[in-house]
């Protein structure tokens, strides 16, 4: 397995990137990374030029990934499939050759009771859906020119939008460093990303073809070009889920209609990403619970709700000073949308009960 993780290093290890990396045998990418996968998919690429080698760039130069592997386009799931079905499998925790996504966003299937009535405990409500454009190819494998194009696309396609949904595309090159800054420090914007994109290569021409198009009550946003070449992003402050959940479906279903989604006939939404499959949707809240966040057993008691914890500022960030943390489902594939979103809503309201609790 040597060659092919030569072939990885090679193609995407950064300037001055220190890190030398064991590929430990935890991380999935390198669980499906067999001598019989090598052999089979080893010498094969895609239209794109995108190899299996490519594919585990990232795990192989950060030893701490839980995933390690990235999609460089919609053909990398099809001739990739005997490597990719046993990452997607493990994670989802699927069968890959039964698996079939049924997309449902059924609005009165989400409870108009409010998750936390007095609201003491959640600050933000946040649902986005991550998409990309069928026919090029995902970040980790786009050259400048596609990005760019990819980026016109989506803008011409947002700037038709009306009513709830209008709003202004600002891209982030030429974009003010001090704006920029708050819009990040709010929880709006996207920053360059971290060294497990890095090295799959979606950095590359930062921050050219970016940007971020969001209404003016910053309620509806969305990514453009970040990991992800749409990030459709519904959120606003306190508990709402059935409100941010509404706007969501129907910011989907127009942008939809306008452009084509890469989409697959097991694996619904395709993403570089292989954990951000199906519904490709995040529903999440940032939550305060000082007491029982403190807990030995709160990250089990998440997991076992299907919640994935994180900090306020993201993937691999930790939770703020006053217990505030970040939940969200950890399912995608296996469920549909409003699934996904009530797997958050009753998980929370669970963690909220046990605080209340703690009193």
């Amino acid at each position: 397995m040597g060659n092919c993780q030569s072939v990885a290093a090679a193609a995407t290890k950064p300037a001055a990137y220190a890190h030398e990396s064991p590929f430990p045998p935890k991380m999935l990418a390198a669980k499906a990374f067999t001598r019989d996968v090598q052999d089979a998919l080893g010498g094969l690429k895609t239209a794109n030029g995108f190899t299996l080698c490519h594919a585990i760039a990232s795990g192989f130069w950060n030893s701490d990934s839980g995933v390690g592997c990235y999609a460089g386009d919609e053909e990398s799931y099809e001739l990739f499939a005997q490597y990719f079905d046993k990452v997607i499998a493990e994670y989802h925790k699927v069968d890959a050759a039964t698996v079939k996504h049924v997309t449902d966003f059924s609005i009165d299937k989400i409870s108009t009771d409010s998750i936390d009535p007095e609201g003491k405990y959640i600050k933000s409500t946040r649902i986005r859906v991550g998409r990309n454009l069928a026919g090029f190819p995902f970040a980790p494998n786009q050259t400048k020119a596609q990005r760019l194009e990819i980026m016109t696309k989506i803008v011409g396609a947002l700037e038709t939008l009306e009513g709830d949904f209008k709003g202004t595309f600002y891209p982030l090159e030429g974009m003010n460093p001090e704006v920029q800054k708050q819009l990040i420090a709010d929880h709006f914007l996207f920053k360059e990303g971290d060294r497990f994109l890095q090295t799959a290569g979606a950095n590359a021409d930062w921050p050219s073809g970016r940007g971020i198009f969001h209404t003016d009550d910053k309620k509806f946003l969305v990514w453009v070009n970040e990991e992800d070449e749409l990030r459709i992003i519904s959120m606003q402050e306190g508990p709402d889920v059935r409100a941010v959940f509404a706007r969501l479906a129907s910011a989907v279903e127009q942008i939809g209609a306008k452009l084509p989604f890469a989409m697959h006939s097991r694996y619904g939404a395709l993403s570089s990403c292989p954990t951000n499959l199906g519904t490709a949707m995040r529903a999440s809240v940032h939550v305060k619970l000082p007491k029982i966040g403190k807990k030995d057993w709160f990250k089990d008691k998440c997991a076992a709700l299907g919640l994935s914890v994180r900090g306020i500022h993201g993937e691999h960030s930790e939770g703020a000073d006053d217990g505030t943390v970040d939940l969200s489902n950890k399912r995608r594939l296996g469920v549909s949308e409003t699934e996904a979103a009530l797997i958050m809503y009753n998980g929370v309201k669970e963690l909220i009960a046990l605080e209340e609790k703690e009193q």
